[in-house]
């Protein structure tokens, strides 16, 4: 069995001169405060505080960084316990299924994922051996006892992990009752929502109509109109703003934006109403909407977030018995600078607005978004998002973005999960590769070592803060 030894020095380049510099900048944020701007972690488990059911529900069943793994090696989800759309019989003994993560615990080796696991494991829960066979119930047993304990509960977890504030991500038609429970509930840890218009904003989504009605049903207004629905949106922005929402969050499948005559806009949203746009009207509504998201924003403060460059749930079998975000979805290639032209043209001069842009296609960051967001005051750069929020795919990131757009105009780290236990992970990887970066720069002598001790603690802490209006 193999035993855990989580180097000090993990991460950092081999040469001595530049692991000595990383070494000195991590030093100093380490213990900073995580602020995590956006991710999916419910926050139910922070309104009810309950203990975690069992270890098997916390690490795997909602981490599809996981299950895609294993289910690429042949594994079937009905034998991880994911639940289907119909409710057909998936397996539900917890211990069966950490014996089958745990023999295919190899799976990880050299993955971001395993980097997160082993740090969860052994500093988190303090496990001494790393998954196998062998050790599957021993490992299991342990770590129920301590879920079970009060100091593993999810709001004594958030103190532990020194969370300033984390933001999750809701629909427009979301109650936020969890929300609400946790501010009246007293505690001060800080749990904020995060405004995700996109199942009444794309037209393609099933039962796109009915999600129209419920959003009317909420604001008590008739959205018969597009005039009618803009409204209600606005209506809703509002309401996430009362609620402690700072950002927008908009999963496009491509950053095309366009704007349309008010009369065009109006017809397209009738003929969807009516069941006949198609995937073209679609495409172009999505691009009308984002211009109508960033004028919002640039009225009511909120930041903007675009994810666009994932073909969402390429799996159509998968998707259609497990649904959403099983994953599933696939990097396709991206365009920013036309397909952003309008959209910075008509909002990206105005200091009121920030748009901060994700990429799964990484050829764009030095062609493309780098030189964007290196002249637009309105345009920041996201973090390396999912695939590529890794030890490589970190220092590609600042490799490709930096000579171009600098530090000051990218936003920090978000980890992007639905796994509450991997966030303090994830922040350290990134606080390990920014500090490996820095270290290389002051080993080259192109800054000195104060600048990068001041470029990490602002990469770290205060640029999110900043960006998100935290």
């Amino acid at each position: 069995m193999a035993h855990y030894h989580l180097h000090p020095d993990r991460f950092f380049d081999p040469d001595p001169e530049i692991r000595k510099y990383a070494r000195e900048i991590y030093e100093t944020i380490t213990s900073l405060p995580i602020v995590s701007p956006h991710g999916h972690v419910d926050p139910k488990i922070f309104a009810e505080n309950r203990p975690f059911p069992n270890p098997t529900q916390l690490f795997i069943t909602p981490d599809h960084y996981l299950f895609r793994m294993l289910y690429s090696q042949g594994i079937p989800m009905e034998s991880l316990g994911i639940p289907t759309v119909d409710g057909s019989q998936v397996e539900t003994d917890p211990k069966k299924i950490w014996r089958i993560f745990a023999e295919h615990y190899y799976l990880f080796n050299g993955t971001p994922t395993g980097v997160w696991l082993d740090y969860e494991f052994n500093v988190v829960f303090g496990l001494k051996e790393k998954p196998d066979g062998g050790n599957a119930l021993k490992n299991y047993d342990e770590l129920n006892e301590k879920l079970g304990s009060p100091e593993f509960l999810p709001r004594t977890l958030y103190k532990r992990f020194n969370i300033e504030v984390m933001s999750t991500t809701d629909a427009a038609a979301d109650t936020l009752e969890h929300h609400r429970s946790i501010r009246e509930s007293g505690w001060d840890g800080r749990i904020i929502p995060c405004f995700r218009p996109d199942t009444v904003t794309d037209i393609s989504t099933k039962n796109w109509a009915g999600n129209i009605a419920r959003l009317g049903e909420l604001t008590g207004s008739a959205v018969d109109s597009f005039a009618g629905y803009i409204g209600a949106l606005e209506d809703r922005r509002r309401f996430f703003q009362r609620m402690g929402a700072t950002s927008t969050d908009h999963g496009v499948f491509a950053p095309y934006t366009h704007e349309l005559t008010e009369k065009e806009a109006d017809a397209l949203f009738r003929k969807a109403l009516q069941g006949k746009a198609t995937p073209e009207d679609a495409r172009v509504f999505t691009a009308h909407m984002l211009m109508e998201m960033a004028r919002m924003s640039t009225n009511d403060g909120m930041v903007m977030q675009i994810h666009p460059g994932s073909c969402r749930n390429h799996n159509p079998a998968l998707f259609d018995r497990f649904g959403l975000d099983k994953g599933h979805d696939i990097p396709v290639l991206a365009e920013f600078t036309l397909n952003m032209r309008e959209l910075l043209n008509r909002y990206g001069n105005d200091p009121r607005l920030t748009v901060i842009v994700f990429t799964l296609d990484e050829a764009t960051y030095s062609r493309e978004l780098a030189p964007l967001a290196g002249h637009y005051p309105a345009l920041k750069l996201g973090p390396a998002w999912w695939f590529n929020d890794s030890i490589r795919g970190i220092t590609h990131y600042r490799e490709s973005t930096t000579e171009t757009a600098g530090f000051y105009n990218t936003v920090g780290f978000n980890d992007d999960t639905r796994a509450f236990v991997s966030i303090p992970a994830r922040h350290d990887v990134s606080r390990r590769m920014d500090a490996n970066y820095l270290g290389g720069l002051v080993a080259r002598h192109i800054i000195t070592t104060d600048e990068a001790l001041t470029i990490a603690k602002n990469l770290t802490y205060h640029l999110v803060k900043e960006a998100y209006k935290l």
